[in-house]
Formats: C-alpha cells, sequence, structure tokens
C-alpha cells in the first residue's frame, strides 16, 4: 500500500514550521495514543504513521531528501536514521555504468546508522526530570579486533584484482566500463584471516545498556540526542547517534498544555453559594485554594507556578483549576424537604438568587415576541 504524504498526515502545509510541526505531533499523538485508542489497531497503525512522519520531518537533512525524492529519499537519507547520502549512491551508479563517479579509489568505511529509541514518561517523570536505563539491540565495535575485522596479529591485504581501487575497468569493444570489483566488492582490501568474533565485519550484534538522564519538563515530541550512542560504523568508521524520543502518557488527573496544567476539581453546592476554603491537587502535593461566594460551575481559578518549569527557560506555568459544582445525589426526605423549603425561599424573595436562570428566562420571552410579531 502506498505510503501518505507526511504533511497530509501531520496535516500541515509545506512551508510549515519546525514548531508547527512539533505542535501538530504533539495534538494529534494524544489523540490516536494506544493509552487512548484501547487495542484499535487502525487507530494504532496511524499512530505508528504520525510517528514516521513525524521523524521525517522534525530532522531537517531527512525533510529536504523527502521534500526531493519522496519516501524513498527519506528511507536513504542521512540526516535522520538512514546510511547512505544520496552523493554517494549516484556516484556509484554512474561510476559503474561510465568510469567516472564522484568518488575515486576504493569505497570509504560508512559512519554507523542512527537510532531511534521510544521512551514512555509518566506526567511526573516528565514535569520533574528522571534518569533512566534503556537497553539498546545494535552493533558494535568488535573490541577483539578493534573494529578492523581482521584476526589479532593480521590485517587486510590490499586486493590484487583491483590493487586498492576497488574498481576494475572492463572493455568492450571501443568502450571501457568501471566495475565494482568483484573480489573485494568495491573496498580495495581482503582479509584473508578474519577475526573469530565478528567474522571480518568488524562489528557484532549486541544488546547495550544505557543511562539516560531525562531532564525536568520535557514534553511528548521532544528528543534527547547522545552522539555515538548509535550502530557502529564499517571497519572502524565512528558510530551513530542514538535519538531518545519522548511520549508523555495521559494522565488521571492533570492534562498538560504547554507549561501549564490543567484540572477538573468538585465542589460542594454550600462552598459554591457561601465560599470557603478547599485542597486541590498538585504535583508537589496539596494546597488550599480559596473560593469566593457566588462561584458558578466552570469558574476557572488560576495558581500561579504550580504549572511545569520549563526545559528551556527558568519560568514556570501555572495550574488552572476548573470547578464543577457538585449536584447532591441520594437525600433523605428531611434533606428533600429541607431544599424544597429554601427554593420557595429563594422564589419568594425579591432579591435575584438566580441571575443566569432570570437572564436566560428574559431571552427566553424575547425571542418568541419576535417570532409572534
Amino acid at each position: 500500500m502506498a505510503k501518505r504524504d507526511c504533511y497530509e498526515v501531520l496535516g500541515i502545509d509545506r512551508s510549515a514550521t519546525e514548531k508547527e510541526i512539533k505542535k501538530a505531533y504533539k495534538r494529534l499523538a494524544m489523540k490516536y495514543h494506544p493509552d487512548r485508542t484501547k487495542g484499535d489497531s487502525a487507530l494504532e497503525e496511524k499512530f505508528k504513521e504520525l510517528q514516521s512522519s513525524y521523524e521525517i520531518l522534525s530532522t531537517p537533512q531527512k525533510r529536504a531528501a523527502y521534500d526531493q525524492y519522496g519516501h524513498e529519499g527519506a528511507s536513504q537519507g542521512r540526516g535522520g536514521f538512514g546510511q547512505a547520502d544520496f552523493g554517494d549512491q549516484f556516484g556509484d551508479i554512474f561510476g559503474d555504468i561510465f568510469g567516472g563517479g564522484r568518488r575515486g579509489g576504493a569505497q570509504r568505511p560508512q559512519q554507523g546508522s542512527d537510532l531511534r529509541y521510544n521512551m514512555d514518561l509518566t506526567l511526573e517523570e516528565a514535569v520533574k526530570g528522571i534518569s533512566k536505563e534503556i537497553q539498546i539491540p545494535t552493533l558494535v565495535h568488535c573490541e577483539q579486533c578493534n573494529g578492523s575485522g581482521a584476526k589479532t596479529g593480521t590485517q587486510a591485504k590490499t586486493c590484487g584484482t583491483c590493487h586498492g581501487q576497488g574498481q576494475v575497468q572492463m572493455r568492450q569493444g571501443f568502450f571501457a566500463v568501471n566495475q565494482t570489483c568483484p573480489t573485494c566488492h568495491g573496498k580495495g582490501k581482503i582479509i584473508t584471516d578474519p577475526c573469530n568474533k565478528c567474522h571480518g565485519e568488524g562489528r557484532y550484534q549486541r544488546s547495550k545498556t544505557l543511562s539516560v538522564k531525562i531532564p525536568a519538563g520535557v514534553d511528548t515530541g521532544d528528543r534527547i540526542r547522545l552522539s555515538g550512542e548509535g550502530e557502529a560504523g564499517e571497519h572502524g568508521a565512528p558510530a551513530g547517534d542514538l535519538y531518545v524520543q519522548m511520549n508523555v502518557r495521559q494522565h488521571d488527573v492533570f492534562v498538560r498544555d504547554g507549561d501549564n496544567l490543567h484540572c477538573e476539581v468538585p465542589i460542594s453546592f454550600t462552598d459554591a453559594a457561601l465560599g470557603g476554603e478547599i485542597e486541590v491537587p498538585t504535583l508537589d502535593g496539596r494546597v488550599k485554594l480559596k473560593i469566593s461566594p457566588e462561584t458558578q460551575t466552570g469558574r476557572m481559578y488560576r495558581m500561579r507556578n504550580k504549572g511545569v518549569k520549563s526545559v528551556r527557560s527558568q519560568t514556570t506555568g501555572d495550574l488552572m483549576c476548573k470547578v464543577i459544582v457538585e449536584t447532591p445525589v441520594k437525600l433523605s426526605t428531611k434533606q428533600c424537604e429541607l431544599l424544597k423549603e429554601f427554593d420557595a425561599l429563594c422564589s419568594s424573595s425579591s432579591k435575584k438568587h438566580k441571575p443566569k436562570s432570570d437572564g436566560f428566562l428574559k431571552s427566553f420571552k424575547t425571542f418568541f415576541d419576535d417570532l409572534a410579531g
């Protein structure tokens, strides 16, 4: 099945900035994350498609390759997690056919591939920061041969077929065509006595454990780059990098919006009418919140500096508490009688106790009067 356009997946224009790309990803990641989709395979596939598109567009080199060559270009580009650049690829193609190419001589050992690790965090871990150990299956340099691929005490020999050039010339009538050496496969050297641990590759598969320090304030979509912790390069070439990508799981109480936190706080009818002081949760423990008299449901209270400390600055967000007036349930006969008595007192009083109801009834009457007229 053909892959969808990355910009279409994220719902952004091709001219979108890095900030717009990240914002779109965070919004959709919250919507399609497996914690919320509850095993829906179709939505899980959407989440994977979203991650893949963000990986491409959030890396400048891969985005440039994608814009020019599409998905195939992004999967091959060295800008993010591929292994070869386009200049090298086209150089090999034209060199084999016409004897030129962009590179001369034997192929250079390639740098190792970059890797990505998706790390799930709780909101508390993301806000306060944490150190976590992760296991990465990867290719590592063979310590026995020091990455050369040759057995200890020996070394690779110059290829006798191409004499170290990595290419051989084939004549066909008047034409001379250069081709990759079939003996050394373009490397220019041959390992006659390979290392018995890596079997001449200079690297081998191993799972390694790394300790990753997550700074306080990270959010979904943020990445940490660990230089040199990707796959080992060929025959002693430098290793790639490891990118640890953050995903903050949904919280039971708080919803994060940038550096601010939002939560809903239920309050009693009495506290809403008379005012009072209630306890509300924060990530640092419980704090007191003063409720004003005559508070209506849905009112928002701001608690300064009780949100998230930004990972990029020293500013701290706020905690936004939306109060919800809770209707009493399972009332006794006595309680029902008292409430009816209270309602009768409110209705008979000349004082306006129900501003929203009175305003609604007035608008309702005006609406029908206009229809009748």
